[in-house]
């Protein structure tokens, strides 16, 4: 039989606020006669406030799954469970609270009983052993430098996209699915001697040898945890992320006794000095303390305009708190020919109002754009410009990371039109009126010509169609190639505006816009895109025709609607104003759920010519 010495701590680093959590809690069966340690270290992500929420979930709900199911005959199988439903208590709490959208948290645990080590891990996290006098790190790092590592080592290098950061996370938990768990099915078999560190990536401040010399000297894992942290903290490093370390010294049964795992968790959340919230889904109050130099409240919207939304790779940047993902949507007829579902008056004789791209008056709308197309409007309708045909390469490469936007593909496609703006809440109101229909939920405070939102995908289905029949042309909405075409706008970068984010550009988290950062800005407040398309980037994302598809295999080559998809979902398009830079690159895209509204949710519309 072997003992367990374990402790852990945490350091904020450079930052004013926790995000990381951790757990050490002893495990026993009923009679005493099976007994365990578990230590779980979760690294959250979304702000000063989502971030420590997701970690803290994520603890719990692991740590709640491991007493419930221990011993058990597949222990594996039960850490693997236990990260699936951290994974999924995220997705819900994301669900009912829309000002925690982009929270997520990576999340290592290690379980040991008796001689037997099994662990769990997503994300970046740490679990060494120290074995022999060597350090090695025994699960597998789900950043793109490690993915770019390990294809190396297996003899498939991979060229770094030089557009991604090696410390970007390619698997994490947002409540989306999770890209990859590591969660070997055999355990590793520990000795007298051995000891193991699992800890946050705060830890990557001290090189190999530090911890090595840290952990054979010191004689106690509180010693030793001591060490490590005191060693980040006199390296000064400006921007050292929050660091979280538990070390775990094993011995034999007739050693000198070490201090046992303790009865109750020692639990340590993200920014919390008190013990562990007890509700499975804690609220915003129960989360870290506003940073000091935040003079706002913490309401809900506060904690909107700190989160990043998912795209499959997650920024480790304390300026930039990542997240990943949507909510989602469902199912409706194909909008390539829209049936007239809301419609109250027959077709009427409308006059197609041709004008020069510079001098467009758009009643309160801002001047229209000054792209290479022609603009016009449609008696009723909204301002359109018509796109040139041509080809692209759709997606990204596929040696990035982006997974559902692979494989890079080219698309060619005929003229068509589109809407300058998004559609705005006078027009859609107009329809509204019309029709009957009650109004989306947008706030009495919002202009009207901010885009509209709260509206799910069959009521942009609607709008089209009821504008189908009023003008007597053919209004849909755009195909997920048709609007990437007429986002890029001939681009092939990052953004249409170039490779970087820079400041100015979009409304957006780290946009560097000035506009309340609450909620979706007035249309058409930035510079237009070289077709004349405004706010194609942030502000709100935009419903598309296509179900989604996890990825662009068997994708059309000429434009149309991906047809088959999981249509319980469709694909959402350009980023909103509470998401952060992946999600506004040309190519990114989301899932979201068909019968769903959000305050991030809005669309634009095309016109077959």
């Amino acid at each position: 039989m072997l003992t367990f010495d374990i402790a852990g701590s945490q350091v904020d680093g450079a930052r004013d606020y926790q995000e990381d959590a951790f757990l050490i809690n002893r495990l026993s069966n009923l009679d005493g006669t099976r007994t365990g340690a578990l230590v779980v270290v979760a690294d959250g992500m979304g702000g000063h406030a989502a971030g420590n929420v997701a970690s803290n979930m994520a603890v719990q709900i692991f740590n709640k799954h491991l007493i419930s199911n221990f011993p058990g005959e597949n222990l594996a199988a039960v850490l693997r469970e236990a990260v699936v439903l951290s994974n999924e208590s995220i997705r819900e709490t994301v669900r009912e609270t829309t000002a925690l959208k982009g929270m997520g948290s990576t999340i290592v645990a290690a379980l040991m009983e008796d001689t037997s080590l099994y662990w769990a891990s997503v994300g970046d996290s740490h679990l060494y052993l120290l074995l022999d006098k060597a350090l090695k790190k025994l699960n597998v790092d789900h950043s793109y430098g490690g993915y770019v590592t390990r294809m190396a080592a297996q003899g498939k290098p991979v060229a770094p996209d030089t557009g991604l950061s090696r410390n970007m996370l390619m698997s994490v938990l947002t409540g989306e699915e999770i890209n990859d768990i590591d969660c070997p099915a055999t355990a590793i078999t520990l000795q007298a001697g051995d000891r193991l560190i699992i800890a946050s990536d705060g830890l990557d401040t001290l090189s190999q040898g530090n911890l090595l010399v840290f952990m054979e000297t010191c004689k106690t894992a509180k010693d030793a945890v001591e060490a490590m942290l005191r060693a980040i903290q006199s390296a000064g490093m400006p921007r050292q992320d929050n660091a979280t370390v538990v070390a775990v010294l094993i011995g034999e049964k007739n050693a000198p006794p070490a201090p046992p795992p303790p009865a109750r968790p020692q639990y340590t959340p993200r920014g919390l000095a008190s013990p562990p919230i007890q509700s499975p889904s804690p609220r915003i109050s129960q989360a870290s303390a506003v940073p000091k130099r935040s003079k706002a409240p913490l309401g809900m919207l506060a904690v909107a305009a700190l989160l990043i939304a998912g795209y499959g790779l997650w920024p480790r940047s304390s300026m930039i708190p990542p997240s990943p993902s949507s909510i989602t949507r469902a199912q409706v007829p194909t909008a390539a020919a829209p049936a007239i579902l809301t419609a109250q008056r027959a077709p009427q004789a409308t006059a197609e109002v041709l004008t020069t791209p510079t001098t467009v008056p758009v009643d309160a709308l801002p001047p229209s754009a000054t792209g290479t197309g022609q603009t016009f409007r449609d008696v009723g309708g909204p301002l359109m410009v018509r796109i040139p045909a041509g080809h692209y390469l759709m997606g990204s490469p596929d040696n990035g990371t982006a997974f559902s936007e692979r494989p890079q593909h080219a698309v060619k496609l005929g003229t068509f039109s589109i809407g300058v703006y998004e559609i705005t809440i006078a027009e859609y109101n107009t329809f509204a009126a019309a029709n009957g229909r009650g109004k989306p939920h947008t706030g009495a405070a919002r202009g009207a010509t901010n885009p509209v939102f709260f509206v799910n995908w069959q009521d942009a289905v609607a709008y089209a169609a009821w504008l189908s029949a009023h003008t007597g042309k053919r209004y849909r909405l755009p195909t997920e190639a048709e609007w990437e075409y007429a986002a890029r706008a001939g681009t092939q970068s990052d953004y249409w505006w170039g490779r970087e984010l820079g400041e100015g550009h979009a409304h957006c988290v780290a946009c560097g816009s000035t506009i309340d950062a609450h909620a979706p800005a007035s249309v058409g407040q930035f510079a237009h895109n070289a077709y004349g398309l405004y706010d194609t980037a942030g502000n709100v994302q935009e419903w598309v025709a296509d179900c989604y598809h996890d990825t662009y295999e068997g994708a059309p080559s000429d434009g149309s609607v991906f047809s088959g998809g999981d249509c319980r979902y469709h694909v959402v398009r350009g980023g909103a104003f509470s998401n952060g830079p992946k999600a506004l690159r040309s190519a990114a895209r989301e899932k979201f759920q068909t019968s769903a509204a959000s305050d991030s949710v809005g669309f634009r519309i095309v016109r077959e010519n």
